[in-house]
C-alpha cells in the first residue's frame, strides 16, 4: 500500500474535489470521525466544512492547515468497505490524527480502488500537530498495515528515478525510451483529453509527440501509434518507438477509449465555463502572445500553439492543470480559436495597445507580492519556468501529482469565495 500526503491552505477545495465525485456517483463517503453528522448520511461541502470551523478559527498561523491523504492498496488487493474503514482509522491513529475530525472518501472512477482522507493538521487549541519524520513514519505504518490486512507489499523502486518523477525528455541524456515511458504511463491517469491532437499538446510539454500510422497485418488493416522525442524547438529528433513497447495503455486503442470517456465527462459546463472566464480575463489585459502565455501559466494553464513551416499559427490548445483537462481553443469558442487570437496579436504594435500592455504589466508586478498560491505555476510543470535547474523534491512531487493533491475547486465560484474568506481570516489573525 502506498500513502500520499498533501497539505494546502484550501480545505474547502479538498472537500469539494472529493465530494464532487460522490455527487457524480464516482465515489462515496465511507465514514466520518468527530464530525457533525447528517440524518441521511448525505453531505454538502458546506456541511462537511462546518465541522472544521472551530479548528480554523483557533488556528495559530499554520499556513497549510489542510491535510489530504490517499491510501492506495495494490490493484490486486480486494479491500472491502469495512476493511477500508478500519485501515483509515488505524492509519490516522498511528500517524497522530486519530482524534481529529476527518472524512474518508472512496473513489470509484478508476480501476485502482483507493480512499482519500481529508482533515486538518491543527488541534482544537489551534496548535499544529507535529509532523516530524512524517514520511518515514507513514512508510512504517503502511508496512504494518500491509501485514495486518494481508495486503500486497508496495514495491519500492527508488533507484528508478524516471518512474518517480515527470520530467521533459532530454534526448541527449540517453535512454530515451525509459524517459518517454515515465511520462506516457502516468499522464492519462490524471488528465482528460478528447483527441490525439489534445494528447499531443499535453505530451509536447515533455518534448514528446505521437503519430498515428496505418498498415496491414495478416490481411487486415491495422492502426497503431508511434512516439517521437522532440528537441527544444519542438522538432522530431532520434528514432521513433512503437506504442507496444510501453504497454497496452500507451497504445491507440486504449487512448481512443480514454478519448470517449473524456468526451462524456467533459460535457460538464462548469470546467469549461471557468476556463473560458480565466482566458477571457487574460485576453483583456494582454496584447501579445508572450504576455498572454505568461499570465496564463500563473493561473496554472499552459498554452500550446501549433504553427506550419512558414510560422503561421493554425492551432492552439489550453492545458488546465487545476482541473486536469485539455481543450482545443476552437472547442471553447470562436474567440479562443487560433485565427481569432492571431488577428488580435497582429495589432500588438499599435501605440495605444503598447501603452495599455505596459500599464497592465505594471499592475500585475505591483500585485505580485500579494498574489495567492493559485497564481503560481503548477509544480508538476515547474521546469517550464526553472529550465530544469534541478529535479523537483519528493515533497513537491507528492503535492503536485494528479488532482489528488492540487486541492483545486474545479471552477466552483462558491469554493473560491470560501477560500478567499479563509485567507482573509488568517491574515486578520496575523
Amino acid at each position: 500500500m502506498v500513502a500520499k500526503i498533501g497539505r494546502s491552505s484550501n480545505l474547502y477545495g479538498a472537500l469539494a474535489y472529493n465530494n464532487k465525485k460522490v455527487e457524480r456517483e464516482k465515489g462515496k463517503i465511507l465514514m466520518t470521525n468527530n464530525m457533525i453528522e447528517t440524518t441521511d448520511g448525505r453531505y454538502t461541502v458546506s456541511q462537511l466544512a462546518h465541522s472544521f470551523d472551530s479548528y480554523l478559527a483557533a488556528n495559530r498561523n499554520t499556513e497549510k492547515y489542510s491535510l489530504h491523504i490517499s491510501l492506495n492498496p495494490d490493484p490486486k488487493d480486494k479491500v472491502s468497505d469495512e476493511n477500508f474503514i478500519d485501515l483509515a482509522q488505524d492509519y490516522m491513529q498511528k500517524l497522530g490524527y486519530g482524534d481529529q475530525p476527518y472524512v474518508v472518501f472512496k473513489h470509484l472512477d478508476i480501476d485502482r480502488t483507493h480512499i482519500h482522507i481529508v482533515s486538518v493538521v491543527i488541534d482544537e487549541m489551534g496548535k499544529k500537530i507535529s509532523d516530524r519524520f512524517e514520511k518515514r513514519k507513514s512508510m512504517e505504518i503502511c508496512r504494518e498495515l500491509e501485514k495486518k490486512y494481508e495486503l500486497v507489499p508496495a514495491a519500492m523502486k527508488r533507484d528508478q528515478k524516471y518512474e518517480l518523477l515527470f520530467r521533459p525528455v532530454d534526448y541527449k541524456a540517453g535512454d530515451v525510451k525509459k524517459q518517454i515511458a515515465s511520462v506516457i504511463r502516468h499522464l492519462p491517469k490524471y488528465y482528460q483529453f478528447r483527441s490525439l491532437a489534445e494528447y499531443n499538446a499535453l505530451i509536447s510539454l515533455f518534448n514528446i509527440t505521437s503519430e498515428k500510422v496505418d498498415g496491414e497485418l495478416q490481411g487486415k488493416l491495422q492502426s497503431g501509434l508511434l512516439y517521437f522525442p522532440l528537441n527544444e524547438e519542438g522538432k522530431i529528433v532520434g528514432n521513433h518507438f512503437k506504442a507496444s513497447l510501453f504497454g497496452k495503455d500507451a497504445g491507440l486503442s486504449a487512448l481512443e477509449e480514454h478519448f470517449l470517456k473524456c468526451r462524456e465527462s467533459l460535457k460538464d459546463d462548469i470546467l469549461k465555463s471557468h476556463l473560458k472566464e480565466v482566458i477571457a480575463n487574460i485576453m483583456q489585459s494582454t496584447f501579445n502572445e508572450n504576455d498572454f502565455k505568461s499570465n496564463l501559466i500563473r493561473q496554472g494553464i499552459n498554452t500550446v500553439i501549433r504553427r506550419n513551416s512558414s510560422g503561421i499559427m493554425y492551432g492552439i490548445t489550453f492545458i488546465d492543470h487545476r482541473s486536469k483537462t485539455v481543450w482545443n481553443g476552437s472547442s471553447l469558442g470562436k474567440e479562443f480559436s487560433s485565427n481569432s487570437l492571431s488577428e488580435r496579436w497582429k495589432n500588438e504594435n499599435l501605440p495605444e495597445n503598447k501603452k495599455l500592455s505596459k500599464e497592465k504589466n505594471e499592475t500585475l508586478t505591483t500585485k505580485k507580492s500579494s498574489a495567492s498560491l493559485s497564481e503560481k505555476p503548477h509544480l508538476l510543470f515547474d521546469f517550464l519556468e526553472t529550465h530544469q535547474k534541478g529535479i523537483p523534491s519528493e515533497d513537491g512531487f507528492i503535492e503536485s501529482v494528479g488532482g489528488l493533491f492540487s486541492f483545486n475547486s474545479e471552477g466552483d465560484h462558491e469554493e473560491q469565495e470560501f477560500a478567499h474568506r479563509m485567507r482573509k481570516r488568517r491574515n486578520r489573525k496575523r
